[in-house]
């Protein structure tokens, strides 16, 4: 990890992205920063302007709550998961669905990028991984292993291998270089409870957050737990590395988001969500001066039927 001392955040800044009609399940940035991508249980995908939180676009299409987005590192594409076991690809251009991807028997949970952008891999309550071609939208191959839902996935900055989270509570690395039938490589065992999501650093360091409520940062290259990190009264739902790896944002089934100092371990900040309910979804901008919270706010007027709930950004 890199030395230095991390910056503190700005939290007097906080802006709001209310126009959700369910809770926000997940949220990304897209790679330039000018884009925020929001998944909500209002069975829609948003896209926000950044800056301004100006709304672009609301697209239906999922039959079901949509569960987990994420952009593609090229930036013309994102992904959606879905409770109705699909997976959608879309046009950031033109914001339009290009396909649907099916083969998921469950719901979909998570999905991810190579960084080249063009491979993607699902996973879900199937307990079953997914590869994908993103051009031809073609199943590449089925990996199988896991003993419960697959929650979480990301690819390594080197593409050769890709991390899996699951409710069996262990984290799967899969060897996924040419000519190997992308192999289980090895099980990284160490939380005592399910993992709830994971991401690679830009380096190669591997984040993972758990029902056990600890945060763990490895080194997947041998095996080894960097630090833990231990705060969260409830379990985590979402981490996030800054860019300069200095910190990482979690948010956890409660109404605060932490913010840590990866090199100690030592919790740097924790931010209150406001009115804001639980924190299902944190990420920092590309540049790592903005960080962003997802929510159900249940104190605001209901909407259709549903919760209403906004993003709040420090």
């Amino acid at each position: 990890m890199n030395s230095g001392a991390p910056e503190t955040l700005a939290l007097w800044r906080v802006k709001f992205f209310g126009r959700h009609c369910g809770e926000v399940n997940s949220s990304t940035f897209s790679p330039d920063g000018q884009m925020l991508l929001t998944a909500s249980e209002d069975g829609c995908v948003y896209g926000w302007e950044t800056h301004s939180g100006q709304l672009l676009w609301r697209l239906g299409g999922h039959t079901g709550p949509v569960k987990f987005c994420r952009f593609s590192p090229d930036g013309r594409l994102f992904a959606s998961t879905s409770c109705d076991c699909t997976i959608r690809l879309w046009d950031v251009a033109g914001a339009k669905c290009l396909r649907v991807l099916k083969g998921h028997q469950r719901s979909v949970e998570t999905v991810s990028f190579s960084p080249d952008s063009r491979q993607l891999a699902s996973g879900g309550w199937d307990k079953r991984v997914m590869l994908w071609e993103v051009q031809s939208g073609q199943m590449l191959r089925l990996l199988a292993g896991h003993r419960d839902s697959v929650q979480s996935s990301d690819f390594s900055p080197s593409r050769d291998c890709l991390a899996t989270g699951s409710w069996d509570s262990t984290i799967r690395i899969w060897d996924l270089r040419a000519g190997t039938p992308a192999v289980f490589h090895q099980e990284l065992e160490g939380h005592s409870g399910n993992i709830s999501c994971l991401c690679y650093s830009a380096s190669g360091l591997l984040a993972s957050g758990s029902w056990d409520k600890t945060i763990h940062i490895w080194k997947p290259m041998t095996s080894s737990l960097l630090v833990q990190l231990k705060g969260h009264i409830t379990w985590v739902k979402s981490i996030a590395f800054s860019p300069d790896e200095q910190r990482l944002a979690s948010g956890g089934y409660s109404h605060m988001v932490k913010v840590w100092d990866c090199n100690t371990g030592k919790c740097l900040e924790t931010l209150k969500q406001g009115v804001l309910d639980v924190a299902h979804a944190c990420a920092f901008t590309p540049d790592g001066r903005l960080l962003v919270s997802g929510a159900a706010d249940t104190r605001c007027q209901p909407c259709m039927d549903k919760s209403p709930s906004a993003l709040q950004m420090y």
